[in-house]
């Protein structure tokens, strides 16, 4: 019973691991290289390197072979552009069918930073009262029996401030 459960726990260590034999270190460095720059086209968000999906196999064998052939790292690039699209790179051409790609992160961060610029001043030119935005006064100057009328009303409250009575209304505004 023990060594059917130590030979369950070894299962994992019976899987497939990529074995390539290369001609020299530069072959296997540009190969692990050029595995962990194109994208599995299944696993979407995910290297060559890292998946284990058939299609990620199929083109790390395919890697090995045109590294094995000496090809270079544009070629070998181009080889799988030209078969599985722009897609297959984390690093697209910069060509119009990729433009969104490459400018609108950019602009799209630039816009953003404007905006908060543009909020946060707004709101200090209003905290401060500074808005910039004339007031005319409508009101027309008090004419001189208004101005009167005013002066006796102001020196009658400042008189009856020792009274109990406040009423600062004339007997005409009683009528």
């Amino acid at each position: 019973m023990l060594a059917c459960l130590l030979s369950l726990a070894s299962l994992p260590s019976y899987a497939a691991i990529d074995v390539y034999d290369f001609d020299s270190p530069q072959q296997e460095a540009q190969y692990r290289g050029l595995i962990e720059e194109l994208r599995c086209p299944k696993c979407q968000n995910q290297n060559l390197a890292g998946s284990d999906a058939p299609i990620a196999q199929d083109l790390k064998q395919k890697t090995f072979d045109l590294v094995k052939e000496g090809r270079s790292d544009g070629e070998i690039r181009s080889y799988m552009q030209e078969r599985y699209g722009d897609f297959i790179s984390y690093k697209p051409p910069v060509r119009p069918s990729t433009w969104i790609l490459w400018f609108f992160p950019p602009l799209l961060l630039i816009v953003l930073i404007g905006g908060w610029f543009w909020q946060s001043k707004r709101r200090q030119v209003t905290a401060r009262g500074q808005n910039r935005v004339k007031v005319e006064s409508t009101t027309a100057a008090l004419t001189p029996a208004e101005k009167a009328e005013l002066d006796r009303l102001l020196s009658r409250a400042n008189t009856s401030t020792d009274s109990i009575d406040h009423d600062i209304s004339s007997p005409e505004d009683k009528k």
